[in-house]
Formats: structure tokens, C-alpha cells, sequence
């Protein structure tokens, strides 16, 4: 009588396939790393290395596509417009993690928050309109960037309800990848500007430098991405500065005031300081003037919330306005260059913000920039005029703007240079309403939620409503959806719907404080 294996020997006899074939994989990896060039031996071990830390941390992968994510317009010059840049792919492979992880689970739904309803209103008005649109293909494109926003809300949302996660854990994570992929851009932008020593001729300035543009190829969109970094990190900085200060007055019946979840809290505020004060400054050598009217209104919000007295923080608006002012007058009066360079750039715009027909006008290198922008300006208008309530189809101007070109302005740059006027010539004047009121939500949200934040989440509550005024004053000149910004935005929208956790608040920072698994403690 033959006796059974037993389980030992079973297990051994299944396991031995399975070691002689990973024995295998891995003599095969070693003669290929040995055998093949540096970059694409480094890529053998890197790129698996990413993938796996992606599938048991979605996470990580998550920071790498915000990493990858402005390399797409680069990526498309050197390799001719790839279906896919490495962002987009860094960010599917996270979001198929993340979906897998949830299946895995049994526990996959969408999280109940204020942004689902205005961003289902714009996205189902969005969608309408392609029903009568010149071409399918581009609106279904603007769709997808905006699906993609949605479901990294949802995916942060979610990942922070994770057993093996909480809330402030993965707001800080957010928070550090959102600066860390802007801090990379803003140094690329400051060595172009200054460092490098060469550049496109027509980025030029001030007769020896080159406006920044960091992986963009574009200085405008280039200068609207250090505007969301900048005011995310110089509200971060205020918040940690208020903690900062309140524990050198000693003042422990504040306490309840402040929390503790940014630490360690001295190498927090170098990282963040850091990192304002780069991506000002790239935004300030990108030379675009919707960036810097961007940066001078979230400035203002910024000054305005400083402090939980909306008086003192109109002072310190006034105060900040002044001194600005005065130091570009003075500088431009005593003939400093930079300074007359500044009120010459911003002088500009009266003549970029007057509408009217500019058929027939005279141009001249001078003027040509300008006319052409509003000749933009005219043909939304045109197709607003045309189809009011349907729009000529989300993502679509581009398509149609040859029926509307005016005959010295024949090229289609993609979009009108106006936001607002874009949308309201694509998906009509009810997708217009709809955006705005997604936009209004989401900064009514912050406002709420800075009444009720403790520092220094307040001042992280602050940055991102900044960011919203920045964004929102920049889209009156040009559109910066593109290159990736939406993957940007759609983060930062996941960690404004992080700070809702009560947690972060003022009557839970201190006394029956949340630990960092969501429970009560004290």
C-alpha cells in the first residue's frame, strides 16, 4: 500500500516549478542588465521595481505620475506626440492598483463628498454637448482629464480610510509630493532663466536671459503650474509660522488652536519655506503676465486669511499693495532695469483686455500679439453667438474655429486664450454656469473649512483656496489644462476633501484629538 504525500512533500513538489522558474527569470534579468547600455539596464531594474511599489502602494505611484506628469509636452517633442506620456501611464497603472486593491478587498464605492454633485453637473453638460460636436475625438479627450480629476479625489478619499492608513498620513503625503513635483520644475526653470546660458531666441528678456518654462515648452503654462505649487507652500509656511509663533509666546491656552500632524515640525517648514520661495521665483522668471496677476490675487487671499480677523488681514492686504507698488515705482523712477521691465510687462494689459472687431485693423510687429489674441477673443464670441445653449462641443474650438477664423488670423492655437470664453463657445452658456458653480463650490468649501481648521491645516486650506483665485485670474488669458496640470489639480482637490475629516479641526486639535487611525483618544 502506497502511503499520501504528505502536505510538506505536496508543497515541496508545487514549489520546486515555481523556484526553478523564478531561478530562471533571474539569470535572464542578470545576462540582460550585463549585456544591454546603462539607460536601458537601469530602466530594467527601476521601472519593475516602480511597478511593484505602485501594486502594494498606490500611493507612490501616485507621486510618480505627479513627478512624470509635466514631462508629457517635452516627451511629445523628443518622441512625436506619443498616444501615452510617462505620466499618463504612471497614472493608469496607479489607478488600475488602486481599483484592484479595492476589488481585492470587496470594498469599492465612491466616497460621499461636496465635489461629486458640481463636478457631475459640468461633466454630464460637458458630455451633452458632444452629441452635435465637430469631432468626437478632442471632447472626449477634456472628458477624460476630467474623469481622471474625479477619480484621484476619490482615490485619496479612499486610500486614507484604509486600515492600514489614516487621515493625516495621507495628507501629508499629498502634500509633500504636490511641492516636491513643483519644487523640480521650479529649479529646471530657474537654471533656464539664468544658469543655462542659452535659449529660444523669441523667451529672451531683459537682453540676456530667457523666460522659464521648465518641461512645459511654454512659459504661460509653465508660470500657472509655479502658481498652484507657490500658493500651496506660502500657505503651508504661514500655517506653520503661526504654530511657530504662538508656541514662542507660550501661550498654551491657544493650543487648541494647533495640531501637531505636520511633523517633524522645524523639517516641515525648511521643506515648505524651500519650496515657496522656488516656485515664486520660477514664476516670477517664467515672464508670463497671466501667471503674475494669478500670483497677485492668490497673494491677496493669502494676506486676506492670515489671520482669523478678516479686518487685520485687509491691513496686511493694504500694507503688502503699498509696499509692492512702491518699490516698483521707486525702482523704475531711479532707472533699475528689472523694475521698468515688470511695469512695462504688466502695462500690457488694458490693451489685451479690450473687446471689439479687429477686422480691419492695421498690424504691425507691435500689435500683432495682442490683435491676435483677440481675434481669438472674437471667434469664441462668434461661436458663442451661433449656438448659445449647446456651444460647439466640448473640446471642439479648435475644430471649429476655421468656420470663425478672421482672414489674418487663420491659425488655431488650441484654445481662445480666455477660458471663459472657450467654454462658453464649446459647451454653451449652461456648461459655462455649471463650471463656474463647480469652481464657486470648491472655494465656498475652503472658505468653510478654514473658519474650522487649526493651524497649520488652516494654512494649508488657505494655499489651496489661493491656488483656486490663481487659477481662476490666470484662465482670463489662456487655458492650462494641459501637460498634465489637471493630474496636479485633480491631487489638490483630493487634499481639500482630506482636511474635512474633523480631525483636523479646532475643536478636535487638542482634548479628544482623533489618533491617526480615526479613533478617540484624550
Amino acid at each position: 500500500m502506497i502511503s499520501p504525500k504528505s502536505a510538506e512533500t505536496r508543497f515541496a513538489d508545487k514549489s520546486l516549478p515555481t523556484t526553478a522558474a523564478l531561478i530562471a527569470i533571474s539569470v535572464v534579468l542578470a545576462w540582460a542588465i550585463a549585456r544591454l547600455p546603462l539607460p536601458a539596464a537601469v530602466g530594467l531594474v527601476v521601472l519593475p521595481a516602480i511597478l511593484l511599489l505602485t501594486l502594494a502602494r498606490p500611493l507612490f505611484g501616485l507621486g510618480v505620475a505627479l513627478l512624470l506628469g509635466p514631462f508629457g509636452a517635452l516627451e511629445s517633442v523628443i518622441l512625436g506626440n506619443p498616444i501615452l506620456d510617462s505620466g499618463q501611464i504612471a497614472l493608469m497603472v496607479t489607478l488600475l492598483a488602486w481599483i484592484g486593491a479595492g476589488l481585492a478587498r470587496r470594498r469599492l464605492a465612491i466616497p460621499a463628498t461636496t465635489f461629486n454633485l458640481p463636478w457631475l453637473l459640468f461633466f454630464f453638460i460637458a458630455a451633452l454637448s458632444l452629441l452635435d460636436a465637430y469631432a468626437i475625438a478632442p471632447g472626449l479627450a477634456e472628458l477624460l482629464k476630467w474623469l481622471e480629476i474625479a477619480l484621484l479625489v476619490w482615490l485619496i478619499l479612499d486610500i486614507a480610510e484604509w486600515p492600514t492608513s489614516s487621515y493625516p498620513a495621507v495628507m501629508r503625503l499629498s502634500l509633500a509630493m504636490l511641492l516636491l513635483a513643483g519644487l523640480v520644475q521650479a529649479l529646471i526653470g530657474i537654471w533656464q532663466f539664468g544658469l543655462r546660458g542659452t535659449g529660444p531666441e523669441h523667451f529672451m528678456v531683459l537682453d540676456r536671459f530667457y523666460r522659464a518654462y521648465g518641461t512645459f515648452e511654454q512659459p504661460n503654462p509653465f508660470g500657472g503650474y509655479m502658481n498652484l505649487t507657490a500658493m500651496l507652500a506660502l500657505g503651508t509656511v504661514m500655517g506653520l509660522l503661526a504654530v511657530w509663533r504662538e508656541r514662542r509666546r507660550g501661550r498654551s491656552g491657544d493650543d487648541r488652536l494647533q495640531s501637531d500632524h505636520l511633523r517633524p515640525f522645524s523639517g516641515w517648514l525648511i521643506y515648505t519655506l524651500v519650496c515657496a520661495v522656488a516656485a515664486s521665483l520660477g514664476l516670477v522668471l517664467s515672464w508670463s503676465r497671466g501667471a503674475w496677476l494669478g500670483f497677485l490675487a492668490g497673494v491677496a487671499v493669502l494676506a486676506l486669511f492670515s489671520t482669523r480677523h478678516v479686518r487685520r488681514g485687509l491691513g496686511l492686504l493694504l500694507v503688502a499693495a503699498v509696499m509692492v507698488s512702491a518699490l516698483l515705482s521707486f525702482g523704475a523712477t531711479a532707472g533699475i532695469g528689472p523694475a521698468r521691465a515688470v511695469i512695462d510687462r504688466l502695462g500690457g494689459f488694458r490693451d489685451e483686455f479690450t473687446l471689439g472687431d479687429v477686422r480691419g485693423v492695421d498690424i504691425n510687429d507691435a500689435n500683432f500679439s495682442v490683435l491676435e489674441r483677440l481675434a481669438h477673443w472674437q471667434a469664441a464670441t462668434d461661436m458663442a453667438r451661433d449656438d448659445l445653449w449647446t456651444g460647439v462641443g466640448f473640446g471642439n474650438y479648435e475644430s471649429a474655429y476655421a468656420d470663425y477664423a478672421l482672414i489674418n488670423f487663420t491659425a488655431a492655437l488650441g484654445h481662445a486664450h480666455n477660458y471663459y470664453l472657450n467654454l462658453l463657445a464649446e459647451v454653451g452658456l449652461p456648461g459655462l454656469l455649471a463650471y463656474m458653480f463647480f469652481w464657486l463650490a470648491v472655494m465656498g468649501q475652503s472658505v468653510w473649512l478654514i473658519r474650522r481648521l487649526a493651524w497649520p491645516e488652516r494654512g494649508v486650506a488657505v494655499g489651496l483656496l489661493a491656488a483656486w483665485v490663481a487659477l481662476a485670474v490666470h484662465h482670463l488669458v489662456d487655458k492650462l489644462y494641459v501637460n498634465n496640470i489637471y493630474v496636479h489639480l485633480g491631487v489638490m482637490l483630493g487634499l481639500l476633501q482630506l482636511l474635512v475629516w474633523p480631525g483636523f479641526w479646532v475643536e478636535d486639535a487638542r482634548g479628544r484629538q482623533p489618533d491617526e487611525t480615526g479613533s478617540r483618544v484624550g
